[in-house]
């Protein structure tokens, strides 16, 4: 039997990107900077250099999309190439929520599926666990992919697909 699924994204080399976002620690005076593109071979690459000089210590990339309906026994699944440093997943439910949920996934060198539970994603905001439950939304408006490790480095993500599996 198929788990039913739902693309969120299937990067190739005609994607359209224009509903990707950097947002890097410049937006409080950091000084860390990422871009995002389609590689030759059409993946999404993230990539830059994080810095905590001037109290930054974050990049990342968004992408708002139409609501996705989902429950919290729901998964993503991620198929990515990190360069063996730790990301962070996030999930907004709506578009007008403060709080993110995230879920941090370490990368290994190579392909790898990543999959992470819904139901495990814990409420944080700016950096600070929220005293309220993980999520348990019917619903998903914006993810992003944050690398925020606490020190001075390049870094660089490629992603072939992002797919929700419903169960």
């Amino acid at each position: 039997m198929n788990t039913p699924t739902d693309t969120l994204f299937d990067f190739n080399k005609n994607s359209d990107l224009s509903l990707w976002n950097i947002v890097d620690d410049r937006v409080m005076g950091g000084i860390s900077q990422s871009f995002f593109k389609i590689t030759d071979e059409g993946h999404g690459k993230f990539y830059g250099y994080v810095t905590t000089e001037r109290n930054g210590g974050f990049s990342s990339v968004d992408y708002d999309f139409e609501t996705v309906k989902v429950s919290p026994t729901s998964k993503v699944k991620i198929k990515l190439k990190g360069d063996g440093k730790t990301f962070q997943f996030r999930v907004k439910a709506f578009a007008y929520d403060r709080h993110n949920y995230i879920k941090e996934f370490d990368t290994s060198g190579e392909w790898q599926t990543v999959e992470i539970e819904l139901s495990e994603m814990e409420p944080s905001w700016r950096g600070n666990t929220l005293k309220i439950a993980n999520f348990n939304k019917d619903q998903m408006t914006r993810i992003t992919v944050l690398i925020a490790n606490g020190k001075k480095q390049n870094f660089e993500l490629l992603i072939d697909s992002i797919e929700i599996v419903k169960s």
